[in-house]
């Protein structure tokens, strides 16, 4: 195939899985209205953990990451699905299969790595996202969130397709380099568990609020939501997971900058920002593991840590001009 079928092909799949990404955030909005007409807002004392372990609260069993939930409306209890959410779950299978193709085949139209730019980046971070929520949700049930992660994924596309697409094309002299592979790469995977993290502390606010009340859920679908405690620990727990790895990803970025422009660090505005991330993030662990800082003063932390993130990819690359200025856009 040529370069240009290859790009054709792309461009086919990224539509084709938005299109399946509709479907699945309208199946997940099903299951969640209606969950509570399906026996899913029993009310039960006992507690398990994801993982199958007994619990009472969140806590770690035997190395496995524990959160708990009440038992017979946890995440993945059959008793509680819609036959539409396991449509839906099959369906974001399908999709982030489609989105996997396209991102490849956007890689055999360029014959280089597929992230050079902004639009690159956000199909292929976005896949990142998908990938994650997919695997921890087989790990620990975690099939609550999928409406929460399918929404923002399919607004990172919108923007991609509409805002920032540029044709497939060659590299700037700077990012000609293996370090792109290793730099980009640790940084999409620490965005897609950032992503990840964030949605867990949003969640964290409004399940804190609904536990306040003390009302039964009308749905049912809070009740399926772990406690805002253990929803305060997961977030703790993939910020912690994800940290070494984000910092390994600044210091490869400093490296290649060494090599590409000859010196490690020039305080670029990407530099700075990717710098104030880390700071926020590294604030956050230390406040929780010294301090004890738990729930809202953490979450907080925590998703002004994502808003920093957000602007070192948009506002950075967009409105903040420098070195790293790779948008595509003119």
């Amino acid at each position: 195939m040529s370069s240009q079928s290859w790009a054709s092909l792309s461009n086919q799949c990224i539509y084709a899985a938005m299109f399946v990404y509709t479907l699945v955030m309208i199946a997940f909005a099903y299951d969640l209205a209606f969950i509570g007409r399906r026996g899913g807002t029993k009310s039960r004392s006992e507690l398990v953990s994801v993982g199958g372990h007994s619990a009472v609260g969140a806590h770690q069993t035997s190395g496995e990451l524990s959160v708990a939930i009440p038992a017979g409306v946890g995440a993945d209890d059959p008793s509680v699905r819609t036959r539409v959410g396991n449509i839906g779950h099959s369906l974001f299978i399908l999709g982030f299969g489609l989105q996997a193709i396209g991102v490849l085949s956007r890689g055999l139209a360029a014959s280089r790595a597929p992230w050079g730019n902004m639009y690159e980046f956000s199909i292929t971070a976005s896949l990142s996202v998908v990938g994650i929520y997919l695997l921890l949700n087989r790990k620990f049930g975690l099939r609550w969130m999928g409406i929460f992660v399918v929404i923002p994924v399919l607004l990172a596309l919108g923007l991609a397709v509409t805002v920032l697409y540029v044709d497939a094309g060659q590299l700037v002299p700077a990012l000609r380099s293996f370090w792109l592979l290793i730099h980009v790469s640790a940084a999409m995977i620490s965005f897609g568990l950032f992503t990840t993290s964030a949605i867990v502390s949003t969640l964290y606010f409004i399940k804190s609020a609904y536990e306040k009340t003390g009302k039964p859920s009308r749905t049912g679908f809070l009740d399926r939501v772990p406690s805002a405690g253990a929803l305060d620990n997961l977030g703790y727990r993939l910020v912690a997971f994800v940290f070494p790895l984000w910092t390994f990803a600044v210091i490869a970025g400093a490296i290649w900058a060494e090599n590409a422009w000859g010196r490690y660090w020039g305080w670029d505005p990407k530099e700075t920002w990717a710098f104030i991330t880390w700071v926020i993030y590294a604030g956050y662990l230390h406040a929780r593991v010294t301090v004890g800082w738990k729930g809202r003063k953490s979450a907080i932390i925590a998703l002004v840590g994502y808003s920093s993130l957000i602007f070192n990819f948009i506002g950075v690359n967009i409105w903040l001009p420098g070195l790293h200025s790779y948008s595509g856009l003119s």
